[in-house]
């Protein structure tokens, strides 16, 4: 598929692609992306939900209204996008929107039936922990972002056409958006333990099993702290799974949602 721009609304104070019919899920992209990133969700799952993916605060076109390096502040955003939607509601993150997805669930848990939380973060080892760090702290929210490492850590050296549009949308974002979003990402410790054992609602885990930075490792553990968690690996998979394995992810996510919205 092409991973063009498509039209969008203003839903809840964001920009967002709204399409399907049926049972609500929110889809939340993750740091330096875009709505465009659910693309194939978007086309493949409209026959059976209403899908509705905003562009977080300072991405694509959604403006960035704070400048404080806190994960409240991008959940606070998708909580106003969630009260425009039909409960129960199934949230689904990638990335840092899956911290911003397990984050949501613990505030609105009365709006939210499931999370489905892909390639999150979990307890990194303090050598994982010092590089994201790092790589946050060489951003100076000026100078555009150079997707090079990011694009190898997502795709390896391996050319697509989901690499090209990611570098695009890495290299479009405003620096000083691109930079708050991911000293976010480096530095919260989100998902916390406490608050995935308090978790409400069911929750699937998903990751990549050649995935280098949200192992599997991580989403297992995730999974056996939630109480009604479960974890899936999607062989041969990496990163940016929702576009480099749409039919395993939209088949895991139609199956979650038959459960949880039934």
């Amino acid at each position: 598929m092409t991973w063009t721009t498509r039209p969008r609304s203003e839903i809840g104070g964001l920009a967002a692609i709204q399409t399907g019919t049926g049972p609500d899920i929110l889809l939340l992209h993750g740091v330096g992306l875009r709505a465009e990133a659910w693309g194939a969700q978007l086309d493949g799952m409209a026959s059976e939900a209403r899908l509705t993916a905003p562009d977080m605060p300072g991405h694509g076109e959604s403006p960035l209204r704070f400048f404080g390096a806190e994960l409240s502040e991008y959940s606070d955003a998708a909580q106003n996008v969630l009260g425009n939607l039909n409960g129960p509601v199934l949230v689904v993150g990638h990335s840092m929107g899956a911290m911003i997805a397990l984050d949501l669930a613990t505030k609105a848990p009365d709006r939210i039936c499931g999370v489905v939380a892909m390639n999150a973060v979990f307890e990194r080892s303090a050598k994982a922990a010092l590089a994201v760090r790092e790589r946050a702290a060489e951003l100076d929210g000026e100078t555009p972002v150079d997707p090079t490492s990011t694009l190898r850590r997502w795709f390896g050296d391996i050319g697509s056409p989901e690499r090209d549009a990611c570098r695009d949308w890495l290299t479009a974002m405003d620096p000083a958006a691109y930079k708050l979003a991911y000293t976010v990402f480096a530095q919260g410790q989100n998902p916390r333990r406490d608050a995935l054992r308090k978790l409400r609602c069911p929750a699937l885990f998903i990751t990549g099993s050649q995935e280098p930075n949200s192992t599997p490792d991580m989403s297992r553990k995730m999974a056996e702290v939630t109480p009604n968690g479960r974890a899936l690996i999607i062989d041969g998979a990496a990163h940016m799974m929702p576009m480099t394995h749409a039919s395993q992810v939209n088949a895991a996510i139609s199956s979650f949602q038959s459960e949880v919205q039934s």
